[in-house]
C-alpha cells in the first residue's frame, strides 16, 4: 500500500497516432509506475517515492484489437481484407474481446496507480463509464448501463434497440491501470462490420455524430471528459509533454 498519496494526474492528448506506438507509449509509463512501487518495498515509508498517474487520449488510424478472452472467430475479415480496409489488427493484453478503433473515435487510457485513489476495480470501471455518460448528457445524449455487460449503452432501459457508443477494456496489475475506453464520437460504423463487436451479435454499435444528425467538436468532447474525470477521481490534472515522457 502507498504510504504516499499522489493525485496528480499528468495528462497528454496524443492526437491521431499510430496503435503500436501508442500501446508501447502505454507499457513504457506503465512499467515505469511498477518499478516504482517495487522499489518502494525496500525503503522505510517516510523514505518512499510517489508513484505517477497519466491520462492519455488519442485517435487511432484503422486498426482491430482482440482481447485476452476474445475469439479470433469475432474478426471477419483476413489478411488481404484487412489490407483492402487499410486497417492492422493487434492480439492485446486487455480484458474483452475485439474491437474497432478508427478516426473520429476519442480513445482514452488512463495509466493510474489505484493506490493513489481507491484499490476498487469494479468502483474504477464504473467510474469511467459514469464519466461517459455525463459527458453525454452535456449533449443532451440520454446514456446509461446495460447488466451484464461493461460499457456505455444508448436505449438502456427500454432496450428496444440497445446500442453501444462506448466500449471499455482494461489491464490491471498490482493496482495499476493500462487500456481503457472507445468513445465513438464521428466514427465510421461500417468498420464494426467487420467484427462482432466485442463478441456481441445481437446489439449494434452508435456515435455521438449518428445520434445527433450531425459531427461534433471531438476537442469539446474531450474536454468536458476530462473534466468529468477529474471530477469523479479528484485528479489534479498536470501538463505533460509527450516528448518529456519519452524521453524519461
Amino acid at each position: 500500500m502507498n504510504n504516499i498519496i499522489n493525485k496528480k494526474v499528468r495528462f497528454i492528448n496524443l492526437e491521431l497516432i499510430d496503435y503500436q506506438y501508442g500501446w508501447d507509449f502505454q507499457e513504457k509509463l506503465f512499467a515505469e509506475i511498477i518499478d516504482i512501487k517495487v522499489q518502494n518495498r525496500n525503503f522505510a515509508p517516510e523514505s518512499q517515492h510517489p508513484t505517477h498517474n497519466y491520462l492519455l487520449f488519442c485517435q487511432h488510424p484503422h486498426v482491430y484489437t482482440l482481447g485476452k478472452s476474445g475469439k479470433i472467430e469475432n474478426l471477419l475479415l483476413n489478411e488481404e481484407g484487412l489490407q483492402t480496409k487499410g486497417a492492422k489488427f493487434y492480439k492485446i493484453n486487455r480484458g474483452g474481446d475485439i474491437t474497432y478503433h478508427g478516426p473520429g473515435q476519442l480513445v482514452g487510457y488512463p495509466i493510474l496507480d489505484l493506490e493513489n485513489f481507491f484499490t476498487d476495480i469494479h468502483r474504477y470501471m464504473r467510474l469511467l463509464e459514469e464519466a461517459i455518460i455525463l459527458t453525454l448528457a452535456d449533449y443532451n445524449i440520454e446514456a446509461g448501463r446495460i447488466e451484464g455487460l461493461t460499457g456505455v449503452w444508448i436505449d438502456h432501459l427500454a432496450q428496444n434497440n440497445p446500442r453501444k457508443i462506448c466500449a471499455m477494456g482494461v489491464k490491471s496489475s498490482r493496482w495499476v491501470t493500462m487500456h481503457g475506453f472507445a468513445l465513438n464520437v464521428n466514427t465510421d460504423l461500417n468498420y464494426f462490420s467487420n467484427i462482432v463487436p466485442c463478441g456481441i451479435d445481437d446489439k449494434a454499435v452508435t456515435s455521438m455524430a449518428l445520434e445527433l444528425g450531425h459531427l461534433v467538436d471531438i476537442d469539446e468532447v474531450a474536454t468536458k471528459l476530462k473534466t468529468h474525470l477529474g471530477n469523479l477521481f479528484e485528479m489534479d490534472f498536470v501538463e505533460a509533454p509527450e516528448k518529456a515522457l519519452m524521453q524519461t
